[in-house]
């Protein structure tokens, strides 16, 4: 399994015959935090899903629709948040026939779509294994969803937006509700997997919520099995993840995350 950071919470995943892309946006659309990266070159006829967790311009571009012209075998999956409508579509210069390609989902579902299944056909069970690829989503505790992914006898975990957001200045309530909503999601991850370990996963670690930032990391690697973790959404500030490895709480658990620290990273995993 190959990973690649592209930048903030942008990655691929390449297996076997698929490549997941997961988040992607044109770099230069944040001045605030510009990035100047682009995606690996993949194989004309390779297998690709490109997953948005929501409609966010750190984790959505339309870029994404024009990408139909290079690969043929290329698929999308978004939340039903994302309105396309076909004169939006047309005035950004896409063909609105891509919507034939795009795999709508809402928080909560489970599909399955590729070789070996019917048009997203619902799935019962995550479980690893065979050519279709299972889509679990988790509601997010920001918009859009998280997305458990299981194929080719590997499980991805990317969340999104979903995470223990803990703001200083905000309502006790809405604080309350970050954590409570946050904890629920994880617990129904780990309830899902149902003792598996998720071969990759990528989760949130933001700089800006100070104090907090470590306490949805801290849940997420005391509650989910995972092989691997690269933390994501740092602005930049990957030396955060250094300070979270070396904390007392992250000793059980610091091997197994890996230290993005610059664009276009490349983990070659087993």
């Amino acid at each position: 399994m190959r990973i690649t950071y592209i930048h903030h919470s942008c990655f691929t995943v390449e297996i076997k015959n698929k490549v997941l892309i997961f988040d992607y946006f044109r770099g230069e659309r944040m001045a605030e935090c510009a990035y100047e990266r682009r995606l690996p070159d993949f194989p004309r006829d390779r297998e690709i899903y490109v997953f948005s967790s929501h409609q966010h311009r750190d984790h959505f571009d339309l870029e994404i629709f024009r990408w139909q012209e290079i690969y043929p075998n290329i698929h999308y999956i978004l939340p039903k948040e994302i309105r396309l409508g076909d004169n939006y579509l047309k005035r950004n210069g896409i063909d609105p026939a891509v919507k034939e390609r795009i795999y709508w989902m809402k928080p909560g579902e489970v599909r399955r779509l590729g070789n070996g299944a019917t048009d997203l056909e619902q799935a019962t069970a995550g479980e690893p294994g065979g050519e279709s690829l299972t889509v679990e989503t988790l509601r997010s505790t920001d918009e859009g969803v998280a997305f458990l992914v299981t194929c080719e006898g590997r499980s991805i975990y990317h969340a999104g937006d979903l995470h223990w957001w803990h703001w200083e200045g905000e309502e006790d309530a809405f604080n309350a509700w970050q954590e409570e909503t946050y904890k629920s999601q994880i617990n129904r991850l780990e309830e899902r997997l149902a003792g598996r370990a998720l071969d990759a996963a990528f989760v949130v670690l933001d700089p800006r919520l100070g104090d907090a930032a470590f306490w949805g990391m801290d849940y997420f690697m005391t509650h989910v099995k995972a092989r691997y973790v690269l933390p994501m959404h740092l602005w930049q500030r990957y030396e955060l993840i250094g300070q979270y490895k070396r904390r007392l709480e992250a000793e059980p658990f610091r091997e197994r995350i890996l230290a993005v620290t610059g664009e276009n990273q490349v983990f070659e995993v087993e």
